[in-house]
C-alpha cells in the first residue's frame, strides 16, 4: 500500500511539476502556428496574392513537385486547419491546382501544381530560404537549436497522435 501511496504522491507531483511547461509549450506551439500564418500573408501582399489565403499557400506549397489525392494531403498532415476539400476545391477555382485521374486507380483524382501553383511554390520556397539564411544572425536562432527542437515537436507530434490512436 505504502508503494503505491508513493508512486501517486510521485505522479501528482510530476504533473505539477510539467503542467506549466506543458501549458506554456502548447500556448508557444499554437501563437508560433498563426504568426506562421501572419508571416506567408504578409508574403502573399507584397506579392499580390490577394486571392489566397495562408492556409492555401502552405498547402499549395506541401503539394510541391509530387501528385497527392485528397486523403494523402489530409493523412500526412499537408494542410493547417481548415477543410482540405474546401481549400482543394478554391485552390482548383483558382487556377493553381489541376487534377486528373490516377494511372493505377481510375476511381482516384490526383492533384498537382498548374504552372501559376508551382510559380507561388518558388516565392513562399525562397521567402523561408531567406528566413533561414537570417535565423542565426537576426533571431539568435542556430542549427542545434532547430534540430533540438524539431526532436522534440516531434516527440510531442507522436504523443498527441497516440493520444488519439490508442485512446490513452
Amino acid at each position: 500500500m505504502a508503494g503505491l501511496t508513493q508512486q501517486n504522491t510521485t505522479i501528482e507531483t510530476v504533473e505539477q511539476s510539467s503542467l506549466s511547461e506543458y501549458r506554456r509549450a502548447l500556448s508557444l506551439v499554437e501563437r508560433l502556428h498563426r504568426q506562421l500564418l501572419d508571416v506567408v500573408k504578409d508574403d502573399l501582399d507584397r506579392a499580390g496574392h490577394d486571392d489566397l489565403t495562408p492556409v492555401q499557400a502552405l498547402l499549395i506549397f506541401n503539394i510541391g513537385d509530387a501528385e497527392w489525392s485528397a486523403g494523402e494531403l489530409k493523412s500526412r498532415g499537408f494542410y493547417l486547419g481548415s477543410n482540405v476539400s474546401y481549400n482543394l476545391k478554391k485552390l482548383h477555382e483558382l487556377g493553381y491546382v489541376e487534377s486528373g485521374k490516377s494511372a493505377h486507380d481510375k476511381r482516384q483524382i490526383r492533384l498537382r501544381l498548374t504552372q501559376a501553383g508551382s510559380d507561388l511554390r518558388k516565392q513562399l520556397d525562397t521567402m523561408f530560404q531567406r528566413h533561414a539564411a537570417t535565423l542565426s544572425p537576426v533571431g539568435g536562432v542556430e542549427s542545434p537549436d532547430l534540430v533540438a527542437s524539431n526532436k522534440t515537436l516531434t516527440r510531442l507530434e507522436r504523443f498527441w497522435a497516440d493520444q488519439i490512436r490508442f485512446r490513452l
